[in-house]
């Protein structure tokens, strides 16, 4: 057997880029396999040397599990990878369950073929919808290559890879009906947010659900925006369209935002010239204009004035109105039969219009007291109480990552559970941000929550963050964890979870007297062993 010689390694992705230590290594091997550098005593290997190494192509591994990359950088750790892994890569590595699996099975069920829709991430959105529309060109292009030697094998065994069958109300595919029970503002009026307490009736649909759940809720568009993209295509509200009319199918089976890639290739047949080629360019994810990522529907068609599609078609282009999933923000130990939201109404403006969040407006303004709705649970991925009762539990949740953690409290209360707790909480302003208030001061004054940490980034002349508290009290949260306490994150993916963790790792080190590289050891090995865990969106 030839001996192979191992290529020197290099460093060549700097400890600066934003990557982990394991997607650092990753991508430190994968260019240094790619690059010749004979200066550096670095030698290019062949095919045959590099499957001497590393054997299989796909060592399980998914550096790009990783929520706060962007999808280029997660496709770049994915490069060289099966189709099947790098499907994985283009999702949002968020685990949510809205597509009803997670980013691995959903990638193995299209992967397989037992799942067609591409368009079910909904936080990955039109950019995951599209590396996936390319992935599965390759995908059907390789099976078509192999359809001859398949039929020759026979019929494969069943997979399990299917959209998974549930029972009423567990499945996105399988929801059952809510009643709509009541709305309160968490925010004082002179906040800048609006956020609202959300209740639901959940005694006769038949289902129940476990603390650190989300529930997906089905959400109806706003009738005003609804009226005006009919206004604008020249078409009756009643104009028959799968079995409903027009404004009906728009109000619940349509997404009104983004505008989807299809929507412009039928502009595209229905205009000329200039304008039929600056449609096609958008179709194609091209945006000459720089205003792509603010066309909603309704934009879409007054950038395109005087297109007239038929309904039918018109509908058609337009992809399916996805369920939202929030935390579910209350025990059913506590609240029988109910589940509770917490929910920020979303709305903003560009240019003159007014756009606003689907399904928080819905819930926010208007759906009325006792009127139907469907939802579903969704289980949460380990995203729940540790099993020893007497084990400390730390929670970070700013905003409306507080949800889960009412929720914690509420079953941890009911139990009787003695573990201490500990609560992170932060947001604006003190005075008019300060969600469950009276709540938490009550669990406070009870002993049931044993520390409660507030952070306020409007209320100084410096912005102070949960992360900013957490190094305040660093050497009695390390304490905790050296108890055997288990930490909880909750909220933003993009920046708070990323800065949360860097905190973490600094405590780590500054108070358990480790090394940085020892101090990242240990909180990876506190999400290996399920002391660490994250919901984040």
């Amino acid at each position: 057997m030839t001996k192979i010689t191992q290529p020197q390694r290099l460093d060549l992705i700097p400890p600066s880029a934003p990557f982990s230590e394991e997607q650092r290594a990753w991508l430190n091997g994968f260019f240094a396999g790619l690059m010749s550098m004979d200066d550096a005593g670095v030698v290019a290997l062949s095919p045959t040397e590099n499957a001497a190494i590393a054997g299989d192509a796909d060592d399980g591994a998914a550096p790009w599990h990783d929520p706060t990359l962007q999808l280029q950088d997660r496709m770049t750790l994915a490069q060289g990878r099966p189709l099947r892994r790098r499907m994985m890569a283009a999702m949002a590595q968020q685990d949510c369950g809205q597509c009803g699996y997670d980013c691995q099975n959903y990638a193995e069920a299209l992967f397989a073929g037992k799942e067609e829709r591409l368009n079910l991430c909904a936080p990955g959105g039109k950019d995951t919808a599209r590396m996936l529309k390319t992935l599965a060109q390759e995908r059907d292009a390789a099976s078509s290559a192999e359809d001859a030697s398949l039929k020759a094998r026979g019929p494969e065994p069943k997979s399990d890879l299917a959209h998974p069958a549930s029972a009423p109300g567990h499945s996105r595919d399988n929801p059952v009906e809510a009643l709509f029970l009541s709305r309160r503002r968490l925010n004082k009026p002179a906040s800048e947010k609006e956020t609202w307490h959300i209740e639901l009736d959940l005694s006769k649909s038949g289902i129940d659900y476990n603390v650190g759940d989300s529930l997906g809720v089905f959400a109806q568009n706003d009738l005003g925006l609804v009226d005006q993209i009919i206004a604008m295509i020249g078409a009756s509200p009643l104009a028959p369209v799968k079995g409903k009319s027009l404004r009906e199918a728009l109000r619940d089976d349509c997404a009104l935002s983004p505008a989807p890639d299809r929507l412009f290739e039928l502009i595209s047949f229905l205009t000329g010239g200039e304008t039929r080629a600056k449609a096609r360019a958008l179709a194609q994810g091209e945006d000459s204009d720089n205003d792509a990522a603010d066309l909603d529907v309704l934009a879409a068609l007054m950038k395109f004035p005087g297109v007239r599609p038929h309904a039918e078609a018109f509908v058609e282009a337009l992809e399916p109105l996805q369920p939202r999933l929030y935390s579910i923000s209350s025990s059913p130990k506590a609240a029988p039969g109910r589940v509770s939201l917490t929910v920020d109404a979303v709305r903003y403006r560009i240019g003159k219009r007014l756009r606003k969040g689907v399904a928080s407006t819905f819930l926010a303004e208007r759906i009325e007291s006792n009127a139907p709705l469907k939802v579903y649970v969704q289980a949460s991925h380990g995203f729940s109480l540790p099993n020893d009762p007497n084990a400390p539990i730390i929670m970070i949740g700013p905003g409306t990552g507080v949800a889960p953690f009412r929720a914690f409290l509420q079953e941890r209360q009911a139990n009787g559970a003695r573990g201490r707790n500990w609560l992170f909480f932060g947001h604006q302003r003190s005075d008019c941000d300060f969600f469950y208030a009276d709540e938490l001061n009550a669990m406070k004054s009870s002993g049931l929550l044993t520390r409660l940490s507030l952070a306020w980034s409007r209320d100084g002349s410096e912005k102070f963050y949960v992360q900013d508290r957490m190094r305040e009290v660093g050497r009695d949260l390390f304490a905790w964890l050296a108890d055997g306490g288990h930490i909880y994150v909750c909220g933003d993916a993009k920046r708070m979870a990323k800065d949360v963790e860097r905190a973490l790792v600094d405590i780590v080190a500054q108070y358990g007297a480790r090394a940085t590289d020892e101090a990242v050891a240990f909180v990876a090995e506190l999400k290996k062993s399920g002391r660490y865990r994250q919901d984040v969106y």
